[in-house]
């Protein structure tokens, strides 16, 4: 059986506010290699809070976590840093684009801290992403003069600079109107299906997540199937 590319191993998580609540209960599952996932449950029932450990974003709770059979949860933030930036790609519902550079820079930035290919190749890489979906013309204009959704493409662009193993996504297309998140998912499944790139994506999104080869069903911190 292969190797997973993430495993979560009875995560549990808890806030204080203003006594101690338990919001991620027991969450064990695995995701294999090229698969589109999504988790979905209604607001508040945990998903955005388990994806930002999932991401090592937050290293605040108990449990195992293992990317690309790696174990995470004894790591530093240093060598947690370098994880995200190596094997994880983030896609947000707000894009966090530099609106004063251009949509290039705004592409490049990861591999240029990264620091393994010369920014010849970086560039050479970035245009290539933008030019596979589609806002190739875009490059040189300032992420400012972008509508929504060629920003969005402009993030995802961002986010496989790097070939991460996993693209995550905390409501990728929760500032689209329905044409351009069918173009998000799109993108999305084209990754999975091409690249064999695993792509783990929360959405309230119904109708995206069921389009998923797997939903995960969250409530009340837990998972339900």
């Amino acid at each position: 059986m292969e190797t997973p590319v993430l495993q979560a191993i009875n995560i549990n998580k808890y806030f204080l506010d203003p006594v101690r609540f338990r919001v991620l209960k027991d969450i064990s599952f695995s995701i294999g290699r090229g698969s589109f996932v999504s988790i979905t449950g209604k607001s508040g029932c945990g998903k955005s809070t388990l994806l930002y450990i999932l991401s090592t974003m937050d290293t605040d709770y108990e449990g195992e976590l293992f990317l690309d059979n790696e174990a995470l949860q004894e790591k530093d933030n240093a060598a947690l840093a370098l994880v995200r930036n190596q094997k994880i790609g983030f896609v947000f519902q707000f894009h966090y684009l530099i609106e004063e550079f251009n949509v290039l820079k705004n592409v490049m930035l990861p591999a240029m801290k990264l620091g393994k290919f010369s920014n010849e190749m970086i560039e050479q890489k970035a245009m290539q992403h933008l030019k596979t979906l589609g806002i190739y013309d875009q490059a040189l204009k300032n992420a400012s003069q972008l509508s929504g959704g060629q920003k969005q493409r402009v993030a995802i662009a961002r986010a496989l600079i790097n070939d991460p193993l996993i693209i995550m996504g905390d409501e990728p297309t929760g500032n689209l109107d329905k044409k351009n998140s069918d173009i998000v998912f799109g993108i999305f499944k084209e990754i999975c299906l091409e690249n064999k790139q695993t792509t783990l994506v929360v959405t309230h999104d119904p109708d995206f997540a069921k389009r998923a080869d797997r939903i995960i069903q969250m409530e009340d911190g837990k998972i339900l199937l």
